[in-house]
């Protein structure tokens, strides 16, 4: 097996955090290339750099709609890739302890496309920035990252995370810390960066509030958003997601059911390292099912 086929391999047998790790790095490693090559080929600095990137300017927006996206995968420089990965592989991997590989796609891909649209409206709506359009653009994973973080806080707030030398600290605390750094930060610098990480905490934040308080699934479409429907709330990994049949039942719970929520509200207050090994194991066989 050459490179090439280990490469895809791993990929394709690759979790879901892993993979959106491997397209970051595979994106960076192409624009490093291209910054090399466009000078010389194209009489530009970095073509692929500036096909990535989001404008400010809605005229550029306009010709290259994609980077309403694309800009989630681009990095200016390595520290700045490192960080983010690194941001990336714990906060995706705590996420997905309780939801699903689609679902914290979902929150990257949207909270992404959520922060550029909020850079977008900022930068075309207020004077002082208004000044900076032509020549502010915007990239980097941190919007949807952010909305994975805001996320996971927002649906287990009391959950605690071991930090070295710190102790354990709440979720909620972490978030607001991470949120504040970024309001006192914007007019200091980045901030194009710092409002796109805003988008991705609103985004993260209204998303898992209303679906938790409205009973919608986390894939219903925005067309259906506002319809209430009797529909499990974010259906999380140790829910087996079967449909009951004959008659829709809401008086009464199965004992596994009961067992399965008082198991999610221990963790939600105390944190999933305070589960017994037998409650895990519990939470392990209902997620197989």
């Amino acid at each position: 097996m050459n490179i090439v086929d280990t490469i895809k391999y791993r990929f394709k047998h690759a979790g879901i955090v892993e993979k959106l790790i491997y397209i970051n790095l595979v994106v960076f490693i192409t624009t490093f290339l291209s910054g090399r090559l466009s000078p010389h080929l194209f009489n530009t600095e970095n073509i692929l750099f500036d096909w990535l990137a989001l404008p400010a300017d809605l005229d550029e927006l306009l010709k290259k709609p994609w980077t309403l996206l694309s800009f989630g995968f681009l990095h200016e420089n390595f520290i700045h890739l490192f960080l983010n990965l690194v941001s990336l592989f714990f906060i995706g991997n705590l996420f997905k302890q309780y939801f699903t590989s689609k679902q914290l796609l979902n929150f990257y891909i949207l909270g992404t496309t959520f922060g550029g649209a909020l850079f977008l409206l900022m930068y075309n709506s207020i004077p002082a920035l208004e000044i900076e359009v032509q020549r502010s653009i915007l990239l980097g994973a941190s919007a949807g990252i952010t909305a994975i973080f805001i996320g996971i806080a927002t649906y287990l707030p009391n959950y605690q995370v071991k930090i070295p030398l710190i102790g354990f600290v709440k979720l909620w605390i972490l978030a607001a810390i991470w949120m504040v750094l970024d309001l006192i930060q914007l007019p200091i610098g980045n901030t194009g960066g710092r409002l796109a990480h805003l988008g991705g905490a609103l985004f993260g934040f209204f998303y898992v509030y209303y679906a938790s308080n409205k009973e919608i699934t986390l894939f219903q479409s925005f067309g259906n958003l506002f319809k209430k429907k009797k529909k499990s709330p974010l259906k999380t990994v140790y829910n087996s997601g079967k449909k009951p049949s004959g008659t829709y039942r809401t008086r009464s719970k199965s004992k596994t059911q009961q067992e399965i929520d008082a198991i999610l509200d221990k963790i939600s207050k105390s944190g999933y390292e305070t589960l017994s090994p037998e409650e895990k194991e519990f939470l392990f066989k209902q997620g197989k099912n």
